[in-house]
């Protein structure tokens, strides 16, 4: 299992430093820079026709020399990788602040909202699957599959509207934008302000893990179906095995697998959220930020965001396999 786990680690450290240069890349493969962006704004409507392109021209080399925007895209990277060995992600262009401290702030929160999440998807819909598996066929399965189905079909933003929508309408006196009432935006952490988050998180919970919920529903029950069926079982239930023991030993343990093989995407998904659920909702996760630094151009902080998603798919990947490992012997012998 040692030996498992090393080569897992080792795959999945070769993969980051891959990472690290294509989330680099891919974010100077647009046309412009921050600079030609932050000119743009800076000049927007102020400038007529006439001789004002040469002071612009100064102006960009300038900005430009000032954000080592001017150095070849290997100096570029080899700084910044340099930098982040060392804990030093660069210095946000828009921001002018460390990138470090910018992701930091939102960081918390994204951790807070995105455990949250993963514990409402996997709380609820490894019951309902198994339940739905073992009585196949009956109302209370058909019942599941439709909320299922409704839950595949309705887009997350627009239950997020439609949540905003009926707060404003019937329940003026609380939002649920957010997660903290405005009094606690900026106050220290106190008994106050975690019963606060706690009475926004929920909601924001299950507007981003909706869509997840029911797609784990339908695996789990999918996945059971298929293992009821199989002689093993019918093998035990002949010997006269209790049938909750029985399909809680073994069936339900193999039809996890596919689920756990899930977390490679299931957590950077769940860190940056859907960015429009978190727009809507003024979450304050690692998504928006990064729309907001892919508009800008902001090349430090859009990097390292995409580098860090990238980062928890391969760390989520590396548990899965763990898990997997443990949960079935047959992939550590393979």
């Amino acid at each position: 299992m040692l030996t498992f786990i090393a080569r897992r680690a080792m795959l999945a450290a070769i993969t980051i430093w891959a990472l690290s240069v294509l989330s680099f890349l891919i974010i100077q493969l647009p046309p412009g820079d921050f600079v030609d962006t932050y000119v743009q704004e800076l000049f927007a409507g102020s400038w007529a026709t006439g001789g004002g392109g040469a002071v612009t021209d100064q102006l960009e080399e300038t900005l430009r020399i000032q954000f080592g925007l001017d150095k070849p895209f290997i100096v570029q990277y080899g700084k910044w990788a340099w930098k982040m060995v060392q804990g030093d992600f660069g210095q946000s262009l828009e921001f002018q602040k460390p990138v470090a401290e910018i992701v930091r702030e939102r960081l918390l929160m994204t951790i807070i909202l995105a455990g949250t999440t993963a514990l409402f998807a996997w709380g609820v819909s490894i019951p309902i699957g198994i339940y739905s598996a073992v009585r196949q066929h009956s109302i209370e399965d058909y019942t599941f599959t439709f909320i299922g189905f409704m839950g595949l079909a309705v887009p997350d933003f627009l239950l997020a509207l439609w949540l905003l929508w009926i707060t404003f309408s019937y329940f003026p006196d609380h939002s649920i934008g957010g997660l903290f009432s405005p009094e606690y935006l900026e106050a220290p952490w106190s008994i106050g302000r975690i019963k606060d988050l706690i009475s926004h998180l929920w909601i924001a919970a299950f507007v981003v893990g909706t869509a997840g919920t029911a797609a784990l529903i339908r695996v789990m029950r999918a996945n059971l179906l298929d293992e009821l069926h199989k002689p093993y079982v019918v093998t035990a239930r002949a010997k006269g095995l209790p049938e909750w023991k029985l399909v809680l030993k073994y069936p339900v343990r193999l039809a996890l697998n596919p689920l756990v093989s899930t977390l490679g995407y299931l957590l950077p998904v769940l860190m940056s959220g859907s960015v429009i659920v978190s727009v809507v909702l003024s979450l304050p996760t690692e998504g928006p930020l990064l729309l907001r630094a892919l508009l800008a151009e902001d090349l430090f902080v859009s990097a390292t965001i995409v580098l860090l998603l990238g980062a928890l798919t391969v760390i989520g990947t590396l548990l899965s396999d763990i898990l997997l490992g443990i949960l079935d012997p047959r992939i550590r012998m393979g």
